[in-house]
C-alpha cells in the first residue's frame, strides 16, 4: 500500500508530466479551434475573370502581395477569397478606382493585404514553451551529471543506477528442495544459509561469513538456480545482475554501477548478491594483449568493493562462470572469492532425482526412470528439464492426457538426434545399406566384452542429418574408462563402415560423425591419456574450456605432432581391422538382423540380442 501511495505521489509531482499536458492541450486547441478562425480557402482564378467581377460590382477588396492579386467577393452571402496572378495592367489602378463595390455606396478597397500567417498558439509553442522545456531538461541533466560527480559516480553519463534486479525474500519461492543432482554443491550452501539464519552461532567463536562463493560447472547445471535456491533458503533480499550489464562504452560506467550495487546491498543486508557469467567483467588483466580500460576500471571496482565491506553484515557475493581459468588471480585470492562450489554434470543418481523433480509438473503413468537416466548419460539438469517437456508435449500430440516411459524415450531420442523426418523417403538400396550399417555397429559392440548393451537400432531418419542410428545404454555408471574400453568404442564406431565395405561392397558418406568421434578419441589416448607406448605418460595436449566442450591446443614440437597423427591413425586402422574380423566372421547373423531391420524399421536391443542368441555366437 505504501508503494502504491509513493508512486501516486511520484507521478503526480513529475514535472515531465505536467509539460506533457501542457503540451498536448495547445496543440489540441490549435489544431481543432484556430483554423476555424483563421484558415481561409482561397480559390485560384485567371485575371480575365479578375477583371469581370470588378466591372460587375462583385469584388469587395483587392490585396496585391507578392505578384499575386488577392480579391474577395460577395456571393450568395458568403465572402469568397480568390488568387490571380499580377499583370501589367497600366489601367488596373483607374479600373480599381472607378469601380464600385458590392454595396453600390463605397469604392473599392485595393490596399489591404490578407496575411497567412501562424496561429498564435502554434507561435506560442515554438518561441517560448519549447525552447523552455528544452533548457530546462539540459539544466536538470546537467545538475544529475554534477550530483552523480560530486558523489563519485562517474563520467557525464553515469546516474549511480546498478541495473540489478531486486527480488525481496518474500518473492523467492524457490528452495533447495527444488535443486536435486547436486547435493555436495547444496551441503556447501547450507552453511551460508545458516549463517545468515544464526550469525551469532559462528561470531561467537570468531568465524567470518566467506565473502564470496564463485559457482563453476558447465551450461545447464542449475548455478542460477542453487544461487536463488539460497536465497529462499536464508529469507533474505536476492540482487541478481549479470556480467555483461557492467561493461558500457564509457569508461568508469561500469565502476559507477558497482559502487551502487554494493551501496544497496550494505542497505539492505543481510543478503545475496548473484553476478552471472562474471567472466564478461573478471578476465585476466595478464593477457599480453593490452588491456580494455573500462573492463579493468569495473574489475578494479568490483576488487576494492569486496574488501570494503563487512562479512559480519551479512552480505554474501555469489559468481557464475562456466570458464574459471579465465578468470583475474587476484579476485580468486582469499578474502574475496573465498569458496568454489563445483556444479558438475549429474551422475545416474542425480539424473533420476532430477527427472523425479520435473515429473512432479506433469501427469505421468508409472515411469521406468532408470531407464531414462541410464539413456541420457552427459545430460545437464537443463536438458533433462527440456527431455521431460517433450515428453509431455509428445503425449499431447498422440492424444493422451498422461507421460508415460515410451514419450520420455522418444524425447530422449529427440534431443539427441532431431525429430523423425517421415516424409524423408530412402531408396531400396540406400536402406539396404544404412539398415547394414547400424546393424554392423550392433554386431560389434555385441561381439565384444564389456560394451555397453544395445538398447535400440533405427534406420528412421532424423533431422540432425543422421539416417538411422544405434543406441547403447550402460548398465552402470562408468566413472574410469580402460585402455581396451576405449579401444573397444572406437572398434565399435568403425563397425558402420566396415558392414558396408564387407557387406555392401561399397562405402559412403554415412560414417562421417563415425569417423569424426573415433578420431577425436583416439587422438585423447595418445595426447591426454597416455595410453600410447611411444609416449608413455607424456601430456602432450592442454584442455581450455573444459566447461564448453574443451578446445584442445598441442604442446609439443611439429616432428611430434607428426608422430602422433601416424600413432592415430595407427590405433583406427587397427581397430577398422579388428571390426571387419567381426563382421566377416558373423555374416548370418549381418543378413537376418539386416532384414529384420529393414522390415520393421526399429528394433529393440532384446530383439536383436535374440538374433545373435539364435546363431549361437559367443563374444571376444
Amino acid at each position: 500500500m505504501e508503494k502504491e501511495q509513493n508512486h501516486q505521489v511520484t507521478k503526480r509531482n513529475n514535472p515531465y508530466m505536467s509539460f506533457l499536458w501542457i503540451i498536448l492541450t495547445l496543440l489540441l486547441l490549435n489544431g481543432l479551434v484556430f483554423p476555424k478562425l483563421s484558415n481561409q480557402q482561397i480559390i485560384a482564378t485567371d485575371y480575365g475573370s479578375f477583371i469581370e467581377k470588378v466591372d460587375s460590382g462583385k469584388v469587395k477588396d483587392v490585396a496585391i502581395k507578392s505578384n499575386h492579386i488577392y480579391f474577395t467577393t460577395e456571393e450568395r452571402g458568403k465572402t469568397l477569397t480568390y488568387q490571380t496572378g499580377e499583370t501589367n495592367d497600366p489601367q488596373l489602378v483607374e479600373r480599381l478606382l472607378n469601380a464600385q463595390s458590392p454595396n453600390k455606396n463605397n469604392k473599392i478597397s485595393f490596399n489591404q493585404i490578407i496575411p497567412r500567417e501562424n496561429s498564435p498558439i502554434l507561435d506560442f509553442l515554438l518561441m517560448w514553451i519549447l525552447p523552455g522545456l528544452i533548457f530546462y531538461l539540459i539544466w536538470r541533466q546537467a545538475g544529475k551529471s554534477i550530483q552523480a560527480r560530486m558523489n563519485g559516480g562517474g563520467n557525464f553519463m553515469s546516474f549511480g543506477n546498478s541495473g540489478a534486479k531486486i527480488y525481496a525474500e518474500s518473492e523467492i519461492k524457490t528452495t533447495f528442495a527444488n535443486v536435486a543432482g547436486q547435493d555436495e554443491a547444496k551441503e556447501a550452501l547450507m552453511e551460508i544459509a545458516d549463517f545468515l539464519h544464526n550469525p551469532s552461532k559462528y561470531t561467537q567463536i570468531g568465524a567470518s561469513l566467506p565473502k564470496g562463493v564463485l559457482l563453476v560447472g558447465p551450461p545447464g547445471t542449475g548455478k542460477t538456480l542453487i544461487a536463488r535456491a539460497l536465497a529462499g533458503e536464508a529469507h533474505v533480499p536476492f540482487f541478481a545482475i549479470s556480467g555483461s550489464e557492467f561493461v558500457q562504452m564509457f569508461v568508469g560506467m561500469g565502476a559507477a554501477k558497482v559502487r551502487d550495487l554494493f551501496k544497496q546491498a550494505n542497505e539492505k543486508a543481510p543478503c545475496i548478491i548473484f553476478i552471472d557469467e562474471i567472466d564478461a567483467i573478471g578476465k585476466s588483466r595478464n593477457t599480453g594483449l593490452g588491456g580494455n580500460d573500462e573492463r579493468e576500471q569495473t574489475l578494479n571496482q568490483l576488487l576494492t568493493e569486496m574488501d570494503g565491506f563487512d562479512g559480519r553484515k551479512g552480505v554474501v557475493i555469489l559468481a557464475a562462470t562456466n570458464r574459471p581459468e579465465s578468470l583475474d588471480k587476484a579476485l580468486l585470492r582469499p578474502g574475496r572469492f573465498d569458496r568454489r562450489v563445483q556444479m558438475e554434470l549429474p551422475d545416474l543418481e542425480g539424473r533420476k532425482a532430477i527427472l523425479e523433480v520435473h515429473l512432479k509438473k506433469v501427469k505421468h503413468e508409472e515411469i521406468d526412470i532408470d531407464i531414462v537416466a541410464r539413456a541420457t548419460v552427459g545430460s545437464s539438469g537443463a536438458e533433462l528439464a527440456n527431455i521431460v517437456n517433450e515428453a509431455a508435449l509428445r503425449a499431447v500430440r498422440m492424444g493422451r492426457k498422461k507421460v508415460t516411459t515410451a514419450d520420455l524415450e522418444e524425447s530422449v531420442e529427440t534431443v539427441i538426434a532431431g525429430a523423425q523426418k517421415k516424409n524423408k523417403i530412402l531408396s531400396d538400396t540406400e536402406k539396404e545399406i544404412v539398415a547394414y550399417h547400424e546393424i554392423g555397429h550392433a554386431l560389434v559392440a555385441a561381439m565384444q566384452s564389456h560394451s555397453a548393451p544395445v538398447h535400440k537400432i533405427t534406420i528412421i531418419p532424423r533431422t540432425s542429418g543422421a539416417l538411422g542410428y544405434t543406441m547403447q545404454v550402460e548398465s552402470s555408471e562408468q566413472l574410469l574408462q580402460s585402455k581396451e574400453n576405449l579401444f573397444k568404442r572406437i572398434v565399435t564406431l568403425t563397425g558402420g563402415r566396415s558392414a558396408e565395405e564387407v557387406m555392401c561392397h561399397t562405402i559412403t558418406t554415412g560414417a562421417s560423425n563415425d569417423i569424426e568421434q573415433a578420431t577425436k578419441l583416439a587422438r585423447a589416448m595418445v595426447t591426454r591419456y597416455g595410453m600410447s607406448s611411444r609416449y608413455d605418460m607424456t601430456g602432450l595436449e592442454t584442455m581450455n574450456n573444459s566447461y564448453l566442450g574443451g578446445d584442445g591446443s598441442l604442446t609439443c614440437s611439429p616432428e611430434t605432432a607428426a608422430d602422433i597423427d601416424h600413432e592415430v591413425i595407427n590405433i583406427i586402422k587397427d581397430a577398422h581391422t579388428k571390426a571387419k574380423e567381426i563382421i566377416s566372421t558373423h555374416t548370418e547373423i549381418m543378413h537376418r538382423a539386416a532384414a529384420f531391420l529393414m522390415e520393421k524399421e526399429t528394433i529393440t536391443g532384446d530383439e536383436f540380442m535374440k538374433i545373435v542368441e539364435e546363431c549361437g555366437e559367443n563374444k571376444t
